[in-house]
């Protein structure tokens, strides 16, 4: 049997008495580390005990250290009863009492649990908290794979050395203002040591640390929260009583607009390659999906968790080769799959067209290539691409036949004939036929913005410009273009 023991925060005072009892069993005594204030005790009281300290020096990561532990608690479990001590409670904060516990029931091997007081409790009450409403416990050792909560009381434990808290500290203000106060405990529990200093975040990786310290950050006032439950909790204050009279008077239909002109704005960003601007306008498209949600969530219809919820779901059921044991070859065969598990989710409403699902207010060009994909997946298709461009030249035929008969609707049918046949055309060339449009009139706009710089340049005004003098503008123009990326 493997029994361990908790050392407590720092004290000897606070273990316990079934602490002492074990310690003094005669059994091996292991030691994670010596470096604790508890093991002077130990020594006083005449009990010999052994450390890991030395590998410590010799692993390559906290994560091999624990591992190279508890494989050789369990090597000497096999020769004889153990007694593992580890600083504070064996089950708060101890990973390497977790992987013990793990790889001991895998090997049948039993494991006691004898605790003494942790460091939660003396920390809280050196910073004199009576915690009622949650607190988050993170081992600053791996403090980014756990986001902070703003509204939490949150409490780091191990940062035990000015790396650590570097590195906390650039966290954390991703999370909270620099000038945030946050609380430095160290040797929480102990007579005569017990320090608490509080500074400004930015200054954390500025005060004194070792292993007996941990840091305290308090919960933001919810106007003040920056991650996404803030931006909810704003919304909702923005349409709540007292809140901003525009928000308020908005429904899901006065808010169309703003969508579709934000993703445009997302998509500008995206075609400019300016990262700020696409972070700022991705930011604006997020705000339009939190209020339209909070305006659901108003008439109970559902809210933001909702939303995040089905989606969450969706991805995990339409990535079975991720989340599952299926295999796929490549991308045309998740792309099946997808369609396959789309289909399944909508048994209840079989579909009596391929076409069913499109959305018509689409971008025309986008609502015509989706429409050419899905005819296409039945087999109507032209067997190849001069197949198409044959087709092109026919629908040129027919609108010049309706330009010289004059007939203005047959004329509008047959551009909308030629236009979708070019759509066809780029759909067999593998090109986004409404992105080649936009960089097209982009390229426009540059370089009919350098004519008229150059018309400027040489006193003459736009409207007097003749038809050579345009003509020459333009090739100017477009030998100063820069090709778009």
């Amino acid at each position: 049997m493997i029994t361990v023991v908790g050392l407590g925060a720092g004290a000897p005072a606070a273990l316990s008495r079934q602490a002492w009892e074990a310690l003094r069993s005669g059994q091996p005594v292991w030691l994670r580390t010596a470096v604790h204030p508890t093991v002077d005790a130990l020594r006083e009281a005449g009990i010999p005990f052994r450390s890991f300290d030395p590998l410590y020096e010799q692993a390559e990561s906290f994560e091999t250290l624990y591992a190279q532990i508890v494989e050789q608690l369990l090597v000497l479990a096999q020769e004889g009863d153990v007694v593992y001590a580890v600083p504070g409670h064996p089950l708060v904060g101890e990973e390497s009492v977790r992987l013990l516990l793990e790889k001991a029931r895998e090997q049948a091997v039993p494991v006691r649990i004898v605790g003494s007081t942790g460091f939660l409790e003396p920390t809280l009450e050196a910073l004199g908290l009576c915690i009622t409403d949650g607190l988050q416990v993170i081992d600053a050792l791996c403090a980014s794979r756990f986001l902070p909560d703003q509204s939490m009381h949150v409490l780091y434990y191990q940062v035990y050395d000015g790396f650590v808290a570097s590195d906390l500290k650039l966290l954390l203000m991703r999370y909270y203002p620099e000038e945030h106060p946050v609380y430095v405990v160290r040797a929480a529990g102990v007579a005569g040591e017990q320090r608490v200093e509080t500074v400004p975040l930015y200054r954390l990786d500025r005060v004194p640390v070792d292993h007996l310290t941990s840091v305290y950050v308090p919960p933001l006032p919810a106007d003040d929260r920056r991650d996404f439950a803030g931006l909810v909790h704003i919304v909702a204050r923005l349409r709540g009583p007292g809140g901003c009279p525009w928000d308020r008077e908005q429904t899901h239909e006065t808010l169309r607009p703003y969508l579709l002109e934000e993703a445009y704005e997302v998509l500008d960003a995206i075609n400019t390659g300016d990262d700020a601007k696409l972070c700022e306008e991705l930011g604006d498209v997020l705000l339009q999906v939190v209020l339209h949600a909070q305006l659901a969530n108003e008439d109970s219809r559902f809210d933001i968790q909702d939303v995040v919820r089905q989606q969450c779901e969706k991805l995990v059921r339409r990535h079975p080769h991720v989340f599952g044991d299926v295999q796929v070859a490549d991308s045309a065969e998740v792309l099946r799959n997808w369609e396959r598990i789309k289909a399944e989710e909508n048994n209840h409403a079989p579909k009596q067209s391929v076409m069913d699902g499109v959305v018509p207010s689409l971008p025309a060009l986008v609502f015509a290539m989706e429409v050419s994909k899905r005819a296409v997946k039945v087999g109507f298709e032209w067997p190849d691409l001069q197949g198409v461009l044959d087709k092109f030249r026919e629908e040129q035929e027919e609108l010049a036949e309706a330009i010289a008969q004059g007939d203005r609707a047959r004329i509008e049918a047959e551009i909308g004939d030629l236009l979708f046949t070019l759509v066809n055309i780029a759909r067999h060339l593998k090109v986004d036929a409404e992105q080649a449009l936009h960089a097209m009139v982009r390229r426009f706009i540059v370089r009919f913005q350098q004519m008229e710089t150059m018309a400027r340049e040489q006193g003459k005004p736009l409207e007097q410009l003749t038809l050579e003098e345009w003509d020459a503008l333009w090739e100017a123009a477009k030998r100063n273009s820069v090709p778009e990326r």
